[in-house]
């Protein structure tokens, strides 16, 4: 299993994106991942199908009311839902899928009624329409068996709500043709999801995980009750697992997918025997739990960590899935807190030994680790890496934060590079986002909050967090920022610090920093005065009123060296600019610079926000003392102490507990 690119969307692809796509099914499903692909997916006809004209009726309603809802949060305009709307029809009738691109089979979980599906489907769409399969368990070697063009077909498998849960397991089985897998990939990518890539065993990859946490709760029914259960299980997952089951009318579907299990893998898997006469479980909401006795709880809560790693070493050591992928998957669809590969790390080798080898004893026949436990830990887990042109291309990927940078993630790009930068054989390195949305949304609070009002600890937590960039300062060795998408604070900051900035034309830059009562504190108030002198003014603005600066206008100012209309171009004109700067890459300038004099402003963000007078003056001081430093090294230096200072304001503490709460903060009360 090795798909051509880590990222999908640095694949090139020979088909267009698809004009008409048609969902098979408008029961449960079917209809979220058709309002999906008609919201993502501007002038797409989406055609749903269905033997009964009562489903599709409820269907089209469904739609209906999402986009209805999407307007109301201002999500959607009007026009933009009545677009997606009347892009959605309905029909009993397979002969309308004639000119079909791709074709989403989401019927009920029965193999002979896919195949069934499929045989009518090949006789009816063109050569060259791809068909895939929305199954949580079967096979695709099973559900492909008999079709006449295997190579155009796959499983693609949605999780719900699948408008808006953004994973899709693509499966890579045998017969599937390799264009096919990364065009899927691509066009998922490219619409906001997170394409996983598993290989084709029964209930691949992350159901693997879910069922088998369902299941061990249902066994676990004599020791606890269903609530109590979920209240042990919250200190993992957001929702316990009969919670959840109870949304999804899950008890069928364990019942069905742990006996296909059991079937091929041994009757350790069999379903409980409860779920065949339970329809609803008395269990606690998200948030609440009931209270239990401390040996009870730690017994319950170990119990399902035995589940969840044994799940985890069977998926790795048989290479259904990738680790960081296994992880992401965990929290992204699953709705785990953590994903069991950081639980691991976080309990440590002999803790994770003690609950896997007293789970198998509980459970004889559940996998144990076939590896040194410290060898499951050895992967990227925020990076992706390819490898074109002698340029590694070094991807973000955070896509439940937009890229945005934390430790881990920035040890992780200063990781990769440290590998190859003397490598002769790599010419340079592009950094850019996962996803067509960001480049990096700036970076998380982190620690940050536990510091505020220690401008000492402040100060040197901004001198780790520019660790990166300083590296970056003194290399040789090109690295080029190709922004996919919004740049903001440090993510931006980042950009800053490369040697080279292409971006898509409807990328944009922001500083917002100022909005939050701190000031930027890695080089924003330092390094553009001094790589873009005749741009300062701009930067005034944005440092000062948290003003948007897009990409065309900041090519023209010559902060972006090059614009892209698209991701593949973007990619392709990154990688140029590395050969290009080869034996060129320039130098922050040192000494002092000079710059226009800082006016006289109201305290107002670009978008009516007020703003902190006391933060907005320590920033403007930073900015002039760093311009005057002598060296590069000492205006860092002034960037950190603004930033420790600023860390010591009450509007610090305002601005950084109102992000946490989710509100706008207060600025008028604490100056």
């Amino acid at each position: 299993m090795h798909p051509p690119m880590q990222n999908p969307l640095l694949h090139t692809p020979t088909r267009a994106l698809p004009r008409h796509v048609a969902v098979i099914g408008a029961g449960t499903i079917g209809p979220d991942i058709g309002y999906y692909l008609a919201s993502a997916l501007p002038g797409l006809r989406l055609t749903l199908v269905d033997v009964a004209q009562a489903p599709l009726d409820k269907a089209l309603a469904r739609c209906r009311d999402y986009a209805a809802k999407a307007v109301a949060r201002g999500k959607m305009s009007e026009a933009q839902a009545g677009a997606v709307t009347s892009a959605i029809v309905a029909t009993q009738d397979y002969a309308a899928l004639a000119d079909c691109d791709w074709v989403i089979e989401a019927a009920t979980e029965n193999l002979a009624l896919k195949r069934r599906i499929f045989a009518q489907l090949e006789g009816i769409v063109a050569a060259q329409c791809l068909v895939t399969s929305n199954t949580s368990s079967l096979p695709a070697a099973r559900i492909f068996a008999d079709m006449q063009r295997p190579g155009r077909a796959t499983v693609t498998h949605f999780f719900a709500p699948a408008w808006r849960n953004p994973v899709v397991e693509v499966i890579d089985w045998e017969r599937c043709e390799r264009d096919v897998l990364a065009w899927l990939r691509w066009v998922f990518a490219m619409t906001g999801k997170v394409p996983l890539v598993t290989a084709d065993a029964v209930c691949f990859m992350l159901d693997r995980i879910f069922d088998n946490w369902c299941n061990d709760a249902a066994l676990l029914l004599g020791r606890a009750t269903a609530a109590e259960i979920d209240s042990a299980a919250g200190a993992y997952v957001h929702a316990g697992p009969f919670f959840v089951l109870n949304m999804a009318h899950g008890n069928p579907i364990i019942t069905e997918t742990n006996t296909l299990q059991a079937e091929e893998e041994g009757a350790h898997y069999t379903p409980a025997p409860i779920f065949r006469s339970v329809e609803q479980w008395l269990t606690v909401a998200p948030g609440k739990r009931v209270e239990l006795d401390a040996a009870t709880d730690a017994a319950l809560r170990e119990r399902m960590l035995g589940v969840l790693f044994a799940q985890s070493f069977d998926i790795l050591d048989r290479a259904i899935g990738a680790p960081a992928d296994l992880d992401l998957g965990c929290r992204l669809a699953l709705g785990f807190k953590r994903g069991p590969l950081e639980l691991m790390r976080e309990l440590g080798e002999s803790q994770t030994r003690r609950i896997a080898e007293r789970f198998a004893a509980d459970r004889p026949g559940m996998p144990l680790p076939q590896r040194p436990l410290a060898a499951y830990q050895e992967h990227l887990r925020h990076v992706l890496v390819d490898d074109i042109a002698g340029v590694k291309v070094v991807t973000l990927r955070r896509p439940e934060a937009l890229n945005a940078l934390h430790d881990e993630l920035t040890d992780e790009v200063l990781a990769v590079i440290r590998r190859f930068e003397n490598d002769p054989a790599v010419a340079g390195f592009v950094v850019t986002g996962y996803g067509a949305r960001a480049f990096c949304a700036g970076a998380d609070i982190g620690r940050f909050p536990s510091m505020l009002g220690d401008a000492a600890a402040s100060a040197q937590y901004s001198r780790d967090c520019s660790r990166l960039l300083v590296h970056l300062d003194a290399m040789s060795k090109p690295v080029v920022a190709a922004l996919n998408g919004m740049a903001l604070g440090g993510g931006l900051e980042l950009a800053m610090r490369c040697h080279a900035i292409v971006a898509l034309r409807r990328a944009y830059l922001q500083l917002p920093e100022i909005t939050l009562g701190i000031v930027p504190g890695i080089g924003a108030m330092v390094v553009p005065y001094r790589r873009w002198p005749a741009a300062a003014e701009t930067f005034h603005a944005m440092l000062r009123r948290a003003e948007r600066l897009g990409a065309e206008r900041a090519h023209e100012l010559g902060v972006v060296d090059e614009l892209a209309d698209d991701i593949g171009q973007l990619v392709q004109r990154a990688l140029a600019r590395v050969h290009a700067l080869q034996g060129r890459v320039g130098r922050i300038a040192e000494g002092p610079v000079a710059i226009p004099p800082l006016a006289a402003v109201e305290p107002l963000a670009a978008g009516g926000q007020t703003l902190s007078r006391e933060v907005l003056a320590i920033l403007e001081r930073a900015v002039r003392d760093a311009a005057a430093a002598p060296t590069l090294a000492a205006a860092l230096e002034v960037g950190y102490l603004a930033f420790g200072a600023s860390a010591c304001t009450a509007a610090a503490r305002e601005g950084i507990q109102a992000h946490r709460e989710g509100r706008q903060p207060d600025f008028a009360r604490t100056g």
